[in-house]
């Protein structure tokens, strides 16, 4: 099992349409297509903040997973074309992490 680390750059005054964007419409379908999502959060005195953390059983399931979601119509009719508006080009970084022994996310 491993996580993703995923953190965005925000544009400027687009944090709460980014947010309402990610937990009405890219979650609950990520959620519905199979995805884990473990959490969201924005930076406390920073805008442009935002991280999410998905969990994968395996590089098997993560690559099943991406396939139903970034491949599917819905994400590239529906939510894809919205994308730029909100996020600063280039401003994705992720980070593939597993958890320690002693972790309490697992």
């Amino acid at each position: 099992m491993f996580f993703e680390l995923r953190q965005y750059k925000i544009k400027p005054g687009a944090q709460k349409q980014f947010v309402r964007l990610m937990e009405e419409e890219v979650i609950p379908f990520q959620v519905k297509q199979g995805m884990t999502i473990l959490g969201s959060f924005v930076g406390e005195t920073d805008e442009s903040v935002y991280v999410w953390v998905r969990r994968f059983k395996s590089e098997r399931d993560r690559a099943r997973l991406y396939k139903a979601v970034y491949e599917s119509d819905y994400w590239k009719s529906e939510i894809a074309p919205r994308l730029p508006d909100l996020m600063v080009q280039g401003g994705v970084n992720v980070q593939r992490i597993t958890a320690t022994n002693r972790s309490v996310i697992q």
